[in-house]
């Protein structure tokens, strides 16, 4: 019986499509966090030695997706954070981001110093803060706009989406609007504000992925949290990016 061809992957291009940088990044990061995970864990000097091959391929690879990479100073750099058992264990980091919008039913965003582009309000989750005070301090520090945190709108991949060029995993809150006034951060934005839907500001990072889910939050909707489907297959599924 003849073969569908629609399900052999190695002749149809939906389960083929093209390499790009960001595969390669995804795939850099991957084989790194496997290697520096390793190294944590094993006794064995044969087993640190095959996870410090493959960390230089990882650095490689890396170097070979984004231009500000160099693989030996990558590969250093990846070597000396490598941790002993548990706290080596290399896994994604984690933002806190929040969706807030005024009376007017816009939203707000900032323009990032550093690149220029458009967000929603976003940092790092701090060690002693819960992820919804990590909202609240966020939207307060980087814009003079104080908000109560009302919901989780989705837990997104920020490398899968194109976010950034680090493994992280970004908590959304819907957050309403309490009090404050706006001010940028002067050293985190360039300029803050207020925005309707159809007069948003660009760059936009990542819009196809948020915008809908933010205006829906802030028109009232209640929805279930949202999270990246699993790509099938994993490891070649679709990225979208900024």
């Amino acid at each position: 019986m003849e073969k569908n061809p629609e399900k052999n992957s190695s002749t149809n291009p939906a389960l083929n499509p093209p390499v790009v940088a960001s595969d390669l990044l995804r795939w850099a990061e991957t084989l790194s966090g496997i290697a520096r995970t390793g190294l944590g864990f094993t006794q064995s000097l044969y087993e640190k030695e095959r996870f410090e091959e493959v960390l230089h391929v990882a650095a490689d690879i890396r170097a070979a997706a984004i231009e500000e990479a160099e693989a030996d100073v990558l590969y250093e750099d990846w070597l000396v954070s490598v941790g002993s058992g548990v706290p080596g264990y290399v896994t994604p980091k984690v933002a806190v981001a929040a969706i807030v919008g005024n009376e007017a039913g816009e939203i707000l965003l900032t323009q990032r110093a550093d690149s220029g582009v458009w967000l929603y309000p976003v940092g790092w989750a701090d060690i002693g803060y819960s992820p919804s005070e990590v909202a609240m301090k966020e939207v307060l520090e980087e814009t003079g706009i104080e908000c109560e945190p009302l919901s989780l709108v989705a837990v997104l991949d920020g490398m899968r989406f194109g976010f950034v060029h680090l493994p992280l995993y970004s908590l959304l809150f819907h957050c309403r609007m309490t009090g404050g006034e706006l001010k940028g951060h002067p050293l985190e934005t360039r300029e803050v504000g207020f925005f309707a839907r159809d007069a948003l500001p660009q760059p936009l990072a990542g819009a196809s992925r948020w915008v809908d889910l933010a205006f829906r939050a802030i028109d009232g909707e209640s929805f279930p949290s949202d999270f990246d489907a699993p790509r099938m297959p994993t490891w070649r599924g679709d990225i979208t990016t900024i």
